[in-house]
């Protein structure tokens, strides 16, 4: 009988190398499969052993996608073989990562796994613009919502989110954006609250945009790759990004 190894849930950050932990970096190197999303970085992917099979199973929003229970059986099929499966996500599995639908998946037919966190979007994202994600006398809290549900764009706790020094890390905001900023301005929310748009978060070709909730629509347009968006951060003057940073180490 094939002895069934756990799948290994792992994320890989938004996309640099560096925020691997070391746990993803080792369940990398012993993989035989890697089932990864579009998202998961080029660096990331280039530390995949030849000898291991990768099998892309990239979802675009409001373009090419594999169905989600494409990626079940995949898992699943993989799992069954006995291959030590990695199932690569971008950022972090348990954020916006449709963790559970895959892991109902395994669990209907008794496959064990792991799951190893990853550095999500948000705390890369506001790292790079210099600031934290809560801070003393600021915001008590963070939320991490979504711009886009099945249904259509998200809806929120508005007036909440409305409040002053609310700080709010916003995933697949930028077709929303203007629904976003409706609601947002409808329940009270000033006009020149900051919002920080930070495109291919940690990549070779991240860009760091300042807007307002009065810019927000048009910022986001300017933008080609995915985006998170920060309500209620402003990027600090003095902060250098990732590759800055390796340059000024060169």
């Amino acid at each position: 009988m094939t002895q069934i190894a756990p799948v290994l849930f792992v994320g890989a950050g938004p996309g640099a190398a560096d925020h691997l932990t070391l746990g993803a970096l080792r369940a990398l190197q012993t993989a035989e499969v890697v089932i990864h999303d579009r998202l998961v970085g080029p660096e990331v992917l280039a530390l995949i052993p030849a000898s291991a099979r990768r099998i892309d199973v990239g979802k675009e929003g409001f373009g090419p996608s594999t169905p989600q229970s494409a990626i079940n059986a995949a898992l699943v099929a993989q799992a069954l073989t006995g291959a030590r499966v990695v199932r690569l996500k971008g950022g972090d599995p348990g954020i916006f990562g449709r963790l559970d639908e895959e892991i109902e998946a395994l669990a209907a037919h008794a496959i064990p796994f792991r799951i190893l966190p990853g550095l999500t979007t948000a705390a890369v994202a506001a790292a790079e613009i210099g600031q934290g994600l809560t801070c003393r006398g600021r915001n008590t809290g963070l939320r991490i919502v979504t711009g886009q549900a099945m249904e259509g764009f998200a809806e929120q706790d508005w007036k909440g989110l409305a409040r002053k020094g609310e700080v709010a890390a916003i995933y697949m905001g930028k077709r929303s954006s203007r629904f976003l900023q409706g609601r947002l301005m409808m329940h009270g929310a000033a006009p020149d609250t900051p919002v920080t748009v930070v495109e291919n978060v940690s990549r070779a070709d991240q860009r760091i945009l300042a807007a307002t909730l009065a810019t927000l629509p048009a910022t986001v347009a300017e933008t080609q790759g995915p985006a998170l968006l920060l309500l209620g951060l402003a990027p600090r003057a003095a902060a250098l990004s990732l590759s800055q940073l390796h340059e000024a180490q060169a």
